[in-house]
């Protein structure tokens, strides 16, 4: 029997409004056609879309993966190579989904698309079990810290849907937090129907662990973190506009201004054009202070008893996204949240990071920077490294 977590149930209580989920897996696994499956059958797709599909099919039965291997290098070569994004909803909750590749050489792609998720999904092909390229996935899965994992042991209508050859595979997979569900993406059983040719499994199927799972992209308790992106000057005073990263921020709160320090009280909060008493993790405010204090774009506002401390000093995992490799002494530009500053690259373990390589590096910063750790706080946990030459990412960093 599975020793996977059982998946929530359809009448559990949603916690958000917008699930961001991400689909991997291995080469030919079928992540494109599940994608088409979920907005087919979810009635996501319109009309005459559905109808060109349809005639690019070349038969009365449309290919779903064409519904997402939009790129004509992807057709031709019948592979994914980019992350497709699509949005689609249902009467319970709404979608953005990242469909990324499964070759190796396009991982980067994949933590692409991983990196805002709170949710993916691993597909495995019945027929061929865990791979390597599987393991891989699931790696970066939980290095990114995505809160939520699914199973999808795809092509279950190629093994005659035998419950060994799904158990044989959770097993295989190992990660007793993951969600398992058998399923056909070709056929559609278990992806938003019910299948009636595997009575043995019990859970719900995937579109409503999707439409159920609960998600929160940071902890309700996590300090406030307040990235200041614009500074506005009306009426002789200034408001600073952001998004609130994480926690919650009050007014009447003393705060504190990273990096310099400087602490100070905060005196309004607009919302919408509206005067609000808090302001939550992921919404969009402008925030007014009681002193005269420096503060521009790239600062950060947090309590002034729960602040990070600055440091020049950044030790942190990456995953190198450039095809020139990340070595030790490289000049860059780190870009945080809304603040961007020069830096170097102390050290990389190894010498060198190749494109795709996951590894740890050391950098320094010409200017501190109010990092937590990555474990803390996805937002406020990450980085990129940017070529100062060419503005081009090089690498994703999530800090120690």
């Amino acid at each position: 029997m599975s020793t996977l977590s059982t998946p929530s149930t359809p009448g559990t209580q949603l916690a958000v409004d917008t699930l961001r989920f991400a689909t991997a897996g291995s080469v030919d696994d079928g992540k494109s056609t599940l994608v088409g499956r979920l907005l087919h059958d979810s009635k996501s797709i319109l009309t005459d879309q559905l109808e060109a599909v349809t005639r690019a099919s070349g038969g009365a039965t449309p290919d779903l993966a064409l519904l997402t291997d939009g790129l004509r290098a992807e057709r031709e070569q019948g592979i994914t190579i980019d992350v497709a994004y699509r949005y689609f909803a249902t009467a319970r909750r709404r979608f953005i989904l990242a469909d990324t590749p499964g070759h190796v050489q396009y991982t980067r792609n994949m933590v692409t698309g991983a990196s805002t998720a709170d949710l993916a999904i691993v597909l495995v092909d019945a027929r061929h079990g865990v791979v390597e390229q599987t393991l891989r996935h699931a790696a970066v899965t939980s290095l990114l810290r995505v809160p939520h994992l699914v199973l999808a042991v795809n092509k279950m209508d190629l093994v005659d849907y035998d419950q060994t050859v799904y158990d044989r595979i959770v097993e295989e997979f190992g990660v007793p937090s993951a969600t398992a569900v058998p399923l056909s993406a070709l056929a559609g059983d278990n992806v938003v129907e019910r299948s009636t040719r595997m009575d043995w499994y019990e859970g719900p199927t995937l579109l409503e662990h999707l439409e159920s799972v609960q998600v929160a992209t940071e902890p309700a308790s996590a300090p406030a973190r307040f990235p200041v992106q614009y500074v506005i000057r009306h009426g002789g005073l200034r408001y600073y506009a952001g998004q609130l990263a994480s926690g919650t921020l009050s007014v009447g709160e003393t705060v504190a201004v990273l990096p310099s320090g400087r602490t100070t009280t905060v005196t309004a909060i607009d919302r919408l054009g509206t005067h609000v008493r808090h302001a939550s993790a992921g919404e969009s405010v402008s925030v007014t202070l009681a002193d005269a204090l420096d503060v521009s774009r790239g600062d950060l506002i947090a309590p002034a008893d729960g602040a990070p401390a600055p440091t020049r000093h950044v030790e942190a995992t990456v995953c190198h996204l450039h095809d020139r490799p990340l070595t030790t002494g490289d000049r860059v530009l780190l870009k945080h949240t809304t603040r961007t500053v020069k830096a170097v690259v102390e050290e990389v373990a190894g010498g060198e990071l190749a494109v795709n390589g996951i590894g740890r590096i050391t950098v320094r910063t010409a200017e501190p920077l109010a990092l937590d750790p990555y474990a803390d706080s996805r937002r406020t946990g990450s980085f990129l490294l940017i070529d100062p030459a060419d503005g081009a990412t090089l690498t994703a960093g999530m800090a120690h």
